[in-house]
């Protein structure tokens, strides 16, 4: 029965980095698609829903993203800055997560 603090250095670091690590580009796809369908999914919701005033809160969306409104082709365009914000975001926690990671194990 081996021990598992007799494990070579290099065999311990390197499942400790392996595990620890973030694959960036992954984390910011994943994040891009789930803001853009979560933009897209409200947006159609509240066009389904219906009512008087259709998405008051949802339409100031249109002071950042250009070219948004409370409709079906405003979802797409919604979808599609969605996408981009959450993909940016997700590049940038998964960098930060990466660099921390590596930090705390000594090697930042």
């Amino acid at each position: 029965m081996k021990n598992e603090n007799t494990a070579p250095v290099n065999e311990r670091e390197t499942l400790m980095i392996r595990t620890l690590w973030l694959n960036i580009k992954v984390f910011a796809l994943a994040a891009g698609f789930i803001c853009g369908l979560g933009v897209f999914v409200a947006t159609n919701w509240l066009i389904i829903k219906g009512g008087e005033p259709v998405g008051p809160h949802l339409r100031l969306l249109g002071q950042f993203f250009i070219g948004y409104r409370v409709t079906f082709m405003g979802s797409l365009i919604g979808s599609a800055y969605g996408f981009i914000t959450g993909w940016a975001c997700g590049l940038a926690v998964g960098w930060i997560y990466n660099r921390i990671a590596l930090a705390r194990h000594g090697k930042g």
